[in-house]
């Protein structure tokens, strides 16, 4: 149930202060609470209603720390297992398909995508809209339509979805597909998705402009909102996906700095996008800061698990299920989590690390070693720790069904094998 709206009142001056959503009371000021022998029956009778307003309020407030301790995690990489809920609950989001619940919206995003697409040069047109055929994961417009959705029945007991929000979402997936299309040119991929991907159809210079294209209708998309926090909001993402393509391309030589080096990369290239754009969506929404740090924390940690299981499944997914080559990552020379996991047992890898896997049969090295250690489990086991530090952000915004879909997406994170 959504928290009510308290009216605040100047104990001084009798004015009204403004109207304020509380998130979490721990308790009132005591002049708001106690009533007095100088005002009227009826002034009195208000305060005592308001003094159990507050004690009520005040009761269920600590309920929901004791409750948010559960989710606090370490630092350490130790398995921290999932907050449990009440069975029913439970098996309300884990049966939810999130994904089912936005298709509406998803239906509507890709063919607004093809129309903002759309061009003289047919050519380009075609290019450019090869990947919105609806067969992706939809992953990050999913992320935002359901955030957006949660919010707005949150703060204003209705989860009618914003035109700026679906703009939001339409956005975020151009941004991705435009960051896969020129991925592809920089990792010389021949696959996307399963199908030969747009280099290998077009040739490096058409994907490149492909790509820019695909950005520029983006940002014209996004100046149309006219709000300079959102614009702000995706240009970071903007900045920080170059600065972690480049990242990306150098191995950190000081071995103490590798994992936060990595760390660092997977924000950059794939969190900072899925971050950003909730908090877009929160921002959109007319959300105070309290829940647009919360939908920045959730896209964050939620991008982060992503990549990690992504990286996991690089290792044991097969070819047909991940619609690229297994090990690709070794072949371009990068180290990714189970690698660097691996490398504490397998001190062998750590010159492969810093030689980018170059020598002959250092991929087929590192791939046995990754399998014989316990990389992948410690990898399974950090994705797990983002996603609880995920589910512990959203648990102040209103039960609804969207939030229980926000919690279903974080459980397909972990659970997806492809």
């Amino acid at each position: 149930m959504a928290l009510p709206v308290f009216t605040r009142f100047s104990s001084k001056s009798g004015q009204v202060l403004g109207n304020k959503r509380p998130h979490l009371f721990i308790s009132a000021p005591a002049r708001y609470l106690h009533p007095s022998p100088t005002l009227s029956m009826k002034a009195n009778l208000l305060f005592t209603h308001r003094w159990r307003l507050y004690r009520h309020i005040g009761r269920c407030a600590r309920q929901s720390f004791s409750r948010l301790k559960q989710f606090s995690t370490s630092s350490s990489l130790q398995h921290t297992p999932a907050p449990q809920m009440p069975g029913a609950l439970h098996q309300q989001h884990h049966d939810l398909d999130p994904f089912k619940l936005a298709e509406p919206d998803l239906v509507s995003l890709y063919a607004d995508i093809r129309k903002e697409l759309w061009t003289q040069s047919n050519h380009l047109e075609q290019i450019s809209s090869y990947y919105f055929d609806g067969h992706g994961k939809a992953f990050r417009p999913v992320m935002v339509v359901l955030m957006a959705r949660a919010l707005n029945y949150h703060i204003f007991e209705s989860n009618r979805l914003l035109e700026t929000q679906h703009r939001m979402a339409i956005i975020a997936e151009m941004i991705h597909t435009a960051s896969l299309v020129h991925d592809d040119v920089i990792d010389t991929s021949d696959t996307r998705r399963g199908k030969s991907s747009v280099n290998l159809l077009w040739g490096q210079k058409k994907a490149i402009l492909a790509g820019d294209f695909i950005l520029a209708q983006a940002a014209r998309i996004l100046a149309q909102l006219d709000n300079e926090d959102v614009v702000h909001l995706l240009a970071q993402v903007l900045v920080d996906l170059v600065q972690g393509e480049f990242m990306q391309m150098s191995a950190m030589e000081d071995e103490s700095e590798r994992f936060s080096h990595y760390l660092q990369k997977t924000f950059k290239k794939t969190a900072s996008l899925t971050a950003y754009t909730c908090k877009a969506a929160a921002v959109l929404g007319g959300a105070d800061s309290t829940l647009q740090e919360m939908a920045f924390q959730y896209g964050r940690n939620v991008g982060i698990a992503f990549q990690l299981i992504d990286d996991l499944l690089d290792f044991i997914a097969s070819q047909n299920e991940l619609g690229k080559p297994t090990a690709a990552d070794l072949r371009l020379g990068l180290a990714t989590a189970p690698v660097l996991f691996a490398s504490q047992k397998y001190p062998e890898l750590k010159p492969m690390i810093l030689r980018r896997f170059c020598n002959l049969g250092d991929v087929e090295k590192a791939y046995e070693a990754v399998l014989n250690s316990d990389g992948l489990t410690h990898t399974k086991l950090l994705a797990r720790k983002h996603a609880n530090e995920a589910l512990s952000h959203i648990s102040i915004l209103a039960d609804s069904v969207e939030k229980r879909a926000l919690m279903s997406v974080i459980e397909k994170v972990l659970e997806r094998s492809k």
